[in-house]
């Protein structure tokens, strides 16, 4: 019997930097605007609602972060319908940080579910590149703007 396993989006990446650094990146929008979202109504906290907002899309989520361990994982609900993603830091030689990402809980058919979980892995493998640039080099490198720039709302 064949076991069926929910599409779930997977990446992750080695940032070379200290897992404090990494998991503040994630926590403090004042960090995280320079790789992924463009405005936060604040930081991070278990049991806390924030709106996060790509203002150059005109679209907006609800994020409600139902756990965090400090410097080693974050889990948090979002999208509508919630979808769950899991941040995982794990400390590694050299000061630096392997950081994965786990997305699922995706709703609709079973096409839909692998259309989203296909396109999560594309957008937080992204994210991924646009921290690790600006972790290590202080680079703003705009790949999220830049990946639909035909959606990207005039000004």
């Amino acid at each position: 019997m064949e076991l069926k396993r929910a599409p779930t989006a997977e990446t992750a990446m080695l940032i070379r930097r200290p897992v404090a650094d990494v998991f503040e990146a994630i926590i403090d929008p004042a960090i995280t605007t320079k790789f992924w979202f463009t405005r936060s109504s604040g930081r991070l906290d278990e049991g806390k609602t924030v709106k996060w907002e790509w203002r150059m899309y005109g679209v907006s989520t609800r994020v409600e972060v139902s756990e965090i361990v400090p410097n080693e994982k974050i889990v948090m609900q979002w999208s509508d319908p919630p979808a769950t993603v899991v941040w995982t830091f794990t400390k590694m030689p050299d000061e630096a940080t392997f950081l994965e990402v786990r997305n699922f809980g995706f709703a609709g058919s079973a096409d839909e579910q692998v259309k989203q979980a296909v396109d999560s892995t594309g957008g937080f493998s992204l994210v991924l590149a646009g921290a690790k640039a600006w972790l290590e080099q202080g680079l703003t490198l705009g790949l999220i703007g830049d990946r639909h720039p035909q959606s990207i709302s005039a000004k």
